[in-house]
């Protein structure tokens, strides 16, 4: 492969005022008048880092099982690595508990503006009580906590896949980068979650028919689940003209294949059928495999009523209630299945367009 790497874009970097401004301006509150020149001089430490491109002011060697041992890799990086290696084992465990993973797709929460709690909430509750049911240990990730917490966001993606998969990094790599101030990233406790699991469930509402932005970020950020490179030092970081020369005959590992999923889709005038769609060929493309047919499910709920009534109706809606139980019912089923060893038909051909 020829190494052709294009460069041209507008450069985004501040000049010191407007960094400056950009960085007192999270301290607008009164109350940190008294702290005016402390800030100032945080402002210009900062402003340091900004301007040299400190990413990772915390590194340590990668050591024994790496490409390039002495390369200095992120602690961060080598931190949610580790995470990862645990809820892996985990995962292989053949004395644990079934894990199903439940991922609550809705950002509203009655803890900020909407002051009202979400019914895909109530969706995911009746899912989770049918799991337990069975003895299945349930992780809940509430997306909507990066709408109602505090500094919690999952960060853009930032497309390293498509310069090269090599360059993109499992877990990725572009997160934390500390002269940017693109901290917090939810992701590296999000990548454990889907590790650490034998199912996974995502219950979500349409938001003009598409999926919501919490969940559509973290669609994003797993695209390193899709064929990313686990060893950085392979790429000595970011190095570009490195990962391309790696791509010829890249293999494009599939981190989180093998793992069953059901869908539960909800809206209220149109689009619901289209998302559970696109969210199933998206998990399909990361090797999961549907659970059943009961497990993908798209419905409406208060189908063209007004939205204040929608709980209301949720309420006198007994066959979502139980079509959603019976969609947990069949990941259960698929979970014992897989955990068995029962191959899926075709699981063992060679796929002949490995991307």
């Amino acid at each position: 492969m020829v190494v052709d790497i294009r460069k041209g874009m507008p450069n985004p970097k501040l000049d010191r005022l407007e960094f400056e401004r950009r960085f007192l301006a999270r301290f607008e509150d009164p109350a940190f008048d008294s702290l005016r020149p402390e800030l100032r001089r945080a402002a210009r430490i900062a402003w340091g880092a900004y301007d040299e491109g400190r990413k990772a002011p915390l590194t340590r060697q990668a050591g024994v099982g790496y490409a390039d041992p002495s390369y200095d890799l992120s602690v961060d990086w080598l931190e949610a690595r580790a995470a990862l290696d645990a809820a892996t084992a985990e995962n292989l465990d053949p004395h644990g508990p079934d894990r199903v993973l439940l991922i609550n797709a809705s950002p509203r929460s009655e803890h900020t503006c909407p002051g009202e709690m979400s019914k895909t909430w109530r969706l995911l509750q009746t899912a989770a009580d049918t799991l337990q049911a069975f003895d299945v240990r349930c992780d809940i990730l509430d997306l909507a906590r990066l709408a109602s917490g505090y500094d919690l966001a999952i960060l853009p993606c930032k497309a390293c896949f498509s310069t090269s998969p090599a360059l993109c990094h499992w877990p990725c790599s572009c997160y934390p980068n500390h002269s940017l101030a693109q901290v917090n990233d939810a992701m590296h406790s999000i990548y454990p979650m889907w590790m650490r699991a034998h199912g996974v469930m995502i219950v979500t509402p349409v938001h003009w028919y598409q999926a919501p932005t919490v969940l559509k970020s973290m669609m994003d950020r797993l695209v390193c689940a899709d064929g990313g490179n686990p060893d950085p030092t392979t790429t000595h970081g970011k190095t570009v003209a490195e990962a391309k020369r790696l791509e010829n005959g890249w293999r494009y590992p599939r981190h989180l294949a093998g793992r069953v999923f059901s869908v539960v889709v909800h809206g209220d005038a149109a689009g619901a059928e289209g998302l559970r769609r696109a969210i199933s060929d998206w998990m399909r493309d990361l090797g999961l495999r549907p659970a059943g047919e009961a497990a993908l499910l798209d419905r409406y709920i208060g189908y063209y009523r007004p939205y204040g009534a929608s709980h209301a109706e949720l309420d006198a809606d007994d066959a979502i209630r139980e079509e959603t139980r019976n969609a947990a019912r069949t990941l259960q089923e698929a979970v014992r299945r897989a955990r068995r060893g029962e191959p899926e038909p075709g699981q063992n051909l060679t796929r002949p367009r490995p991307k």
